[in-house]
């Protein structure tokens, strides 16, 4: 089922959109519904690591750059 929303996005990004539709022949709809999607599933995914990393030790910044440091990552 489908639903109908209203958005208000700025002129400049209307017309690349109405430009990336006419080229990949695809709506304007579809692009903002799979952008949404792709968002949406990018957010899942990002809680996923969340949940698996939560019970590793907080390290600070400083920390951090240390150990890159004395590794020769940087």
């Amino acid at each position: 089922m489908m639903k109908r929303t209203t958005i208000y996005i700025d002129d400049s990004l209307h017309r690349a959109l109405r430009l990336k539709a006419v080229e990949s022949r695809h709506s304007v709809s579809e692009l903002i519904s799979e952008s949404v999607r792709f968002s949406l599933a990018e957010d899942s995914s990002d809680i996923e690591a969340y949940h698996a990393r939560k019970k590793e030790p907080a390290m600070s910044f400083e920390s951090v750059l240390k150990r890159l440091k004395s590794n020769g990552k940087i």
